[in-house]
């Protein structure tokens, strides 16, 4: 299987930790602000970080899963 990658922009990250929600073993927080992150996750894990990067309501997570959009 080929593992997810992702990046994370740690300028526009705001901790507000809804990726720790839904993929936890991928994303935890050091502290109240800094995030942790594995940047090859499983792939496993590949529905949970797609929720994760959906989630983040300042779009820091980019991923190689492609998105999917109704009528596609």
């Amino acid at each position: 299987m080929i593992d997810v990658k992702l990046v994370v922009d740690l300028n526009r990250c705001q901790g507000y930790a809804q990726c720790v929600f839904l993929a936890p073993d991928v994303f935890t927080l050091h502290g109240e602000e800094a995030l942790l992150y594995d940047a090859g996750p499983a792939d496993g894990e590949r529905d949970h970080v797609s929720q994760a990067a959906a989630a983040c309501p300042v779009h820091a997570i980019t991923t190689d899963i492609p998105t999917h959009h109704d009528g596609e």
